[in-house]
């Protein structure tokens, strides 16, 4: 079995509160099994140009708290070259480094498996707001950005309550519509429009009206950033702008606009957000160091498992129709059942709450 001297940490792609929380957990647990704790710089773009800082148990003292990610984010085109893939892995042999554990989205375990296949054990730990990776039922963020997104339509709605007003407020979400879905349940919205489930524009104007002849004061309506319109020339736009000036000619309601966007993303991460990381920090190195490679921390039936990286984004491909020619040759019957069943949980999960916003809504 491998000796493990070092292990690399990085954080790539959007930055999600609780990232930290992550990091936090995987140097801890590393260093009380005796092996080295490396923190890596701006992502994959680090791993290549050799941004190293040692992750000592007092290194990570008190980021538990903290937003955002210690380790920072980049984009990093060249690493999805081979030049770019060699000098990371040039990194990791020159440092010492035995494996490492990437904490992201999609983006990011598509990096990993890179590395894996190359000879670098890795494992990947879910962080993203979006809740947008279908293997998993969560993913380290999306609490603390809902909460944040629940704080600032109550807020929105005091003004609007006291004013007789309505308002449209986009929230982030990329193709994923379960941060406005929930939040929007969870603030008393009239109407909730996202991605995944055709949106009712005639009914809501319609429901929005009825509301006012009963002398409803304040309205919300929440809209996920991937919902889009069409302009008057083929251009796609957003649908949140688009939402809000059909409301108020049609209504008559003084109608305002808000677009959170990347509000969202910070913030003091919430107590699941922090538990979730740090059982899946541990969950990583475990896995690390029982000789384990090319796995994703998830959770799965509320209970932190792994699972195959290529399988989950394999998985995630085939929930969001992005499946190319060739991609399930891989894997047997069974397995592709499994996908199959994955991407209807997530498609009734998402209904089954879409239902609850037309059951209370006036």
């Amino acid at each position: 079995m491998q000796t493990f001297r070092r292990i690399g940490i990085l954080t790539s792609g959007g930055d999600a509160p609780g990232m930290n929380a992550v990091i936090r957990a995987i140097a801890r647990k590393a260093n009380k099994q005796g092996v080295e704790a490396v923190g890596i710089i701006g992502g994959y773009n680090g791993l290549i140009n050799k941004k190293l800082i040692p992750l000592t148990t007092s290194a990570v003292s008190n980021i538990i708290t903290r937003g955002g990610t210690m380790l920072y984010s980049d984009r990093c085109l060249e690493f999805k070259t081979e030049e770019g893939m060699q000098k990371a892995i040039e990194t990791c042999k020159s440092n010492d480094i035995d494996a490492i554990v990437a904490i992201g989205g999609d983006g990011t375990f598509r990096g990993a498996t890179d590395l894996a296949i190359r000879g670098i054990p890795t494992i990947g730990v879910t962080g993203t707001i979006d809740n947008d990776i279908t293997a998993t039922e969560y993913t380290v963020g999306f609490d603390t950005a809902m909460n944040t997104v629940v704080e600032v339509l109550d807020k929105l709605r005091d003004t609007c309550e006291s004013h007789a007003r309505c308002n449209v407020v986009e929230v982030m979400g990329r193709n994923c519509g379960q941060i406005a879905l929930r939040a929007g349940i969870a603030a008393g919205a009239m109407a909730v429009a996202i991605p995944e489930i055709p949106f009712d524009e005639e009914a809501t104007i319609n429901r929005i009206k009825a509301a006012k002849r009963k002398a409803k004061r304040g309205m919300l309506i929440v809209v996920s950033e991937g919902v889009f319109a069409t302009d008057e020339n083929g251009n796609k736009v957003p649908y949140g702008e688009v939402l809000k000036k059909k409301i108020q000619e049609q209504t008559g309601i003084e109608t305002k606009f808000a677009r959170l966007a990347h509000i969202v993303r910070g913030g003091t991460p919430t107590l699941r957000d922090r538990l979730t990381a740090s059982q899946m920090g541990v969950k990583a190195i475990d896995l690390i160091l029982e000789g384990k490679s090319n796995l994703v921390v998830v959770e799965e039936d509320s209970k932190i498992e792994s699972m195959d990286i290529v399988f989950a984004l394999t998985a995630d491909r085939m929930y969001k129709n992005k499946l190319m020619a060739g991609d399930l040759d891989k894997f047997s019957a069974e397995d592709i059942a499994k996908m199959e069943a994955i991407c209807e949980k997530r498609r009734q999960e998402i209904a089954n709450l879409y239902a609850i916003i037309n059951d209370l809504a006036l």
